[in-house]
């Protein structure tokens, strides 16, 4: 298979300073635990290898909840410029890890109904269709989750400023496999999502 993934690590994206919020949205509690718990105990349970989450804004505190995992932390001391630098330097650290790694899914820490078989759904299509890419599709629009072949490593190497994934997702154009998230369109910005969020499933903290 030319698009043929062997060793895929798994990329968080958590530098962000929730500037809409007014606090860290990777702190937020939901279910019992941080998002940004969450979302990196969904990536350990999808047998990816090795895992890495990108901090940046509010670093030593969101860190703190993920020491007990035994995951990579980035630190990104250029989390200011935007999504891009967090992408950019998430890659590097991670072939420089294992340079075997040739497939690579970006997660970010607030989309609160992500699971595991989201992800599993994606190395199931990439491998099934054998294209370099794979992106979960929510109100018709392409995201996150998405896996990228190695051979997009040097596309994500080249975003600039406030851009994500999607950049290039949306360029790629019959080269991506599918997999339906629709709830995958609901992130947090504001408080008010926050509460739509413990509203709707009636949590309690």
């Amino acid at each position: 298979m030319q698009y043929q993934i062997n060793q895929c690590g798994i990329l968080i994206l958590a530098a962000g300073q929730s500037s809409r919020l007014g606090r860290p949205k990777q702190l937020l509690m939901y279910q019992g635990r941080s998002l940004v718990e969450r979302v990196a105990e969904t990536a350990i349970a999808s047998g990816c290898n090795p895992i890495m989450v990108v901090l940046g804004s509010s670093a030593e505190e969101t860190s703190s909840h993920l020491n007990k995992l035994g995951i990579h932390v980035l630190v990104n001391k250029q989390w200011q410029e935007g999504m891009a630098s967090s992408i950019r330097e998430g890659v590097k650290a991670m072939i420089g890890l294992d340079d075997h790694i040739d497939g690579i899914v970006i997660l970010v820490c607030d989309q609160p109904h992500l699971e595991v078989n989201h992800i599993k759904a994606l190395l199931q299509l990439q491998l099934q269709k054998d294209l370099p890419a794979a992106a979960c599709r929510y109100a018709g629009i392409l995201g996150t989750p998405a896996l990228f072949h190695k051979s997009l490593f040097k596309k994500l190497d080249d975003l600039k400023g406030d851009v994500g994934a999607k950049k290039i997702l949306s360029s790629l154009s019959e080269e991506i496999a599918v997999v339906e998230f629709e709830q995958g369109i609901f992130d947090i910005d504001t408080e008010s999502d926050y509460e739509r969020l413990l509203h709707e499933k009636k949590i309690v903290l």
